[in-house]
């Protein structure tokens, strides 16, 4: 096994809160290390890549939006677990974040005065939603984010799993993967959310949880895994598993609208703002439609979009793999997992509980999200984050330089689809008490979940989704309300 020399910062993941903290570090004179998981052609395996929403951003210039009204917007979507001081803290730094990545090369859509292009998605009350390629923004700010990394003369990057953490008496000061130990003065967790631990999601193969695990081994603070954020459009195809498309909130916020199985509006009655209502409330009458249709999915209609096209690439290439034409076809879409908007508790500057360990990205718990994310808060909240991680590694001190001990989640683990299947029946968008006890037990089960080492990297990603499974089906059962009611929040 093999050690790297000591990195003034080591990043586990390769997304835009891993990429962002890196390329900023290095800016400011630091040596950065990033391992990541890397996708079957080598590159990064990441969320960010995938994103098709854009970055929620307020234009300072706009009479029409401001920062009080964002976070009104993000507390009606997320409800009281919305931590209100923390949000004003984290979108009042979006503008600048949002200057910074462009000035290290990300591309957004502009309209012919040069001024950024906005448009809605769920939830907003105003357009401030920018983009790139339309409805390809993560594409963008992964290529912007790679190409800044590679440039930057004290940053290495390499394919790497970590597995467990290593610890010098109570600090965090690397990690252990099976390529060999990496250490830093700052080690930071940006290793996105844990989408497969259900059958069907958006989130790319790498997205197992791994850092909730890892920093719940070392002994932070890992809360609200329950709130799961399920998309209302992941298009639908019979019988398919893992990962599958998304189509794009932006798709409705251009007039596209949802219709059951017999052609009825989905959204009619159900909220004041119909088909760009929060992601919670459109999941469910999704799943109410499918239910009282006796249907394997709804449909997205978006003939009435002239240039949908030219407007949404990804999604239309993803339609027309699937045998259909957004232009003159309805979609079929169903709720799939998407986003985590719980995870490792963090302060405002990416700090866990842990020294020396931070975290940020769809991993962290800033409590920006509370139980219902706000449609493309998520890129802004990493861009913020992973800036202020880089200003905090600055100031990290020397290693202890005493011995080291390893930390990893407990090997025990489910068979992966079984696991799935369990999760996505009772954790998933309809939940009941009956079911999620049930869940818990079996869970608990040795006969469901076998004690043996884990030998591969595909035994420890079980392992990481069985602990992060038995957290999160522990969670919802303890929690005994519903919390995404709409809350007034004055400036």
């Amino acid at each position: 096994m093999t050690t790297t020399a000591v990195a003034d910062l080591l990043v586990v993941g390769a997304g835009v809160a891993g990429l962002t903290a890196a390329v900023a570090a290095a800016d400011a004179g630091l040596t950065v290390t990033v391992l990541f998981k890397p996708s079957a052609g080598g590159a990064p395996s990441t969320s960010t890549a995938y994103a098709q929403g854009g970055i929620a951003v307020v234009d300072p210039s706009d009479p029409e939006d401001s920062i009080d009204r964002h976070v009104a917007d993000t507390v009606g979507a997320g409800g009281p677990l919305v931590d209100v001081v923390a949000t004003r803290s984290i979108l009042a730094d979006g503008p600048a974040a949002v200057d910074r990545l462009i000035s290290w090369g990300a591309a957004f859509d502009r309209r012919p005065d040069g001024r950024l292009k906005r448009t809605r998605e769920g939830g907003h009350t105003v357009s401030r939603i920018i983009h790139a390629g339309g409805d390809a923004t993560g594409a963008e700010v992964q290529r912007a984010l790679t190409a800044a990394a590679k440039t930057r003369p004290t940053l290495t990057a390499r394919p790497a799993q970590a597995y467990a953490l290593l610890a010098d008496g109570d600090r965090v000061v690397g990690v252990r993967t099976a390529e060999g130990d990496a250490f830093g003065r700052t080690v930071l967790l940006a290793t996105g959310g844990a989408g497969h631990l259900f059958s069907s999601t958006t989130n790319p193969l790498g997205a197992t949880g791994d850092g909730i695990a890892l920093a719940e081994a070392a002994g932070a603070d890992v809360r609200e895994l329950e709130f799961v954020q399920f998309h209302p459009t992941m298009l639908y195809t019979p019988g398919a598993r893992g990962r599958r498309p998304l189509i794009s909130e932006a798709v409705r916020g251009e007039g596209a609208h949802l219709v059951d199985a017999n052609g009825d509006a989905v959204m009619d009655g159900v909220h004041p703002m119909g088909d760009l209502a929060p992601r919670d409330v459109v999941a469910r009458a999704v799943t109410d439609a499918m239910e009282r249709t006796a249907a394997p999915c709804v449909y997205l209609d978006a003939t009435m979009i002239p240039d949908v096209a030219d407007r949404f690439p990804t999604v239309t290439e993803a339609v027309r793999a699937a045998g259909l034409d957004p232009q003159t076809d309805l979609i079929p879409v169903v709720p799939g997992a998407h986003y985590l908007c719980g995870g490792v508790v963090t302060d405002l500057h990416g700090a866990t509980g842990v020294p020396g360990l931070y975290a940020a990205g769809e991993v962290a718990r800033t409590g920006l999200h509370g139980a219902n994310r706000l449609a493309s808060n998520s890129l802004l909240e990493a861009l913020v984050m992973g800036l202020r991680v880089a200003t905090a590694a600055q100031a990290a001190p020397a290693l202890p330089g005493g011995p080291v001990r390893e930390i990893a989640p407990p090997h025990a683990r489910a068979e992966r689809d079984a696991l799935q299947d369990a999760m996505t029946r009772s954790c998933g968008v309809r939940r009941t008490v009956d079911g999620l006890a049930g869940l818990t037990a079996l869970l608990a089960d040795p006969a469901f979940v076998a004690d043996a080492p884990a030998v591969s990297s595909r035994d420890r990603e079980d392992a990481v989704l069985t602990a992060v499974a038995r957290r999160m089906a522990g969670q919802a059962l303890a929690r005994q309300e519903s919390v995404t009611e709409v809350v007034e929040v004055r400036p």
